[in-house]
């Protein structure tokens, strides 16, 4: 067939057959790719997505919501937060969404608790989303996902874990684990703990995988020093475990804490890593350009935000409620800001 463009009249457009025939699979296959199916394999997957890539095709959105009777629109409610891992994971949500030929309606909520989270579901189904993803970190947010109608399709991202719903998270516990049994395999005697908000589902995993870590190895446990997520509460909580010696080594729950108790450290003449070895969590975009560069946990948003709508448009097309889970494991970032202990 002959695409060349006919003077007055535009180029065709590639289609959702065109993608089929140049991958070599179906019609069907395409749309499930395109839908963020799991039961699909990765390598053909992979076919599809080149073959997309090639083509340059865009699903059209607009036909394929009279095609399949549904909205090809997804709702997101998230925390109105300029914290990175929430925000990351909303833009990661994004751009899978786009990918997958479907637009994003996000209702955004000041606080985390029932009322505004209930809130945010009713306009979006006022919207007729065809389903909705919730970024809920705490108990007081998964709790009020409890009275979403069944019929809604519904994901979970970093939500509680004892739910009986559809559930995609970061391995918590692993990236903390791995952070702290980093700091003793080097020498280390033990390591101390700024942790996240105790409501956070998000801290109380990173808690736990520290104090798993220190356990397992027979380290002694010190009191976790309670913050939130802030680069201030991180200066406060370094004030204090700067003025005491023993302190060597210290696991931030995330970076902008560690970047406090850099700051702190530095003012109280504890020289890092020299004196004091710090390890961070979410590996932002400056943490390599910090003084030292942090060593720290990077979770995979954007696998993150890929399984929650993967999961999200296989309950939209088989029609059925799921209570899937999905986890991913973070990965340590090794930089600067970590060595042995002195002496």
């Amino acid at each position: 067939m002959d695409d060349t463009p006919v003077r007055g009249r535009p180029a065709r457009h590639p289609a959702m057959t065109d993608v089929a025939r140049l991958a070599g699979v179906s019609h069907q296959t395409v749309s499930r790719v395109l839908n963020g199916h799991p039961h699909v394999r990765e390598q053909t997957r992979l076919r599809v997505r080149a073959a997309i890539d090639e083509l340059g095709y865009r699903p059209n959105r607009a036909a394929r919501a009279l095609a399949t009777g549904r909205s090809q629109v997804i709702g997101v409610v998230a925390q109105h937060s300029t914290l990175y891992g929430p925000a990351s994971l909303l833009a990661a949500l994004e751009l899978a969404s786009d990918t997958a030929g479907f637009a994003v309606r996000v209702r955004r909520v000041r606080a985390l608790d029932r009322a505004n989270i209930l809130d945010a579901v009713d306009r979006l189904r006022d919207d007729q989303v065809a389903g909705i993803v919730a970024i809920a970190p705490t108990l007081s947010a998964s709790e009020a996902l409890a009275d979403i109608p069944t019929d809604m399709p519904l994901v979970t991202v970093d939500g509680d874990p004892d739910r009986a719903t559809a559930l995609v998270t970061v391995d918590q516990v692993s990236g903390a684990h791995q952070a702290t049994r980093h700091l003793l395999d080097i020498g280390h005697r033990t390591v101390w703990h700024v942790s996240g908000p105790p409501d956070w589902f998000d801290s109380a995993g990173r808690v736990e995988g520290w104090r798993r870590a220190l356990e397992r190895s027979g380290a002694e446990v010190p009191p976790v020093v309670a913050a939130d997520w802030s680069a201030a509460a991180g200066y406060h909580a370094g004030q204090a475990l700067a003025r005491m010696p023993e302190v060597t080594a210290v696991f931030a729950a995330n970076d902008h804490l560690a970047l406090g108790v850099l700051r702190a450290m530095h003012e109280r003449g504890r020289r890092v890593p020299t004196d004091v070895s710090i390890v961070g969590f979410d590996d932002v975009p400056e943490a390599a350009y910090f003084t030292p560069p942090l060593t720290t946990v990077r979770p995979d948003f954007d696998a993150v935000a890929g399984d929650a709508l993967g999961l999200l448009l296989a309950q939209i097309e088989d029609g059925e409620v799921s209570v899937a889970r999905r986890t991913r494991e973070p990965a340590l970032v090794r930089r600067d800001s970590v060595t042995a202990p002195p002496g």
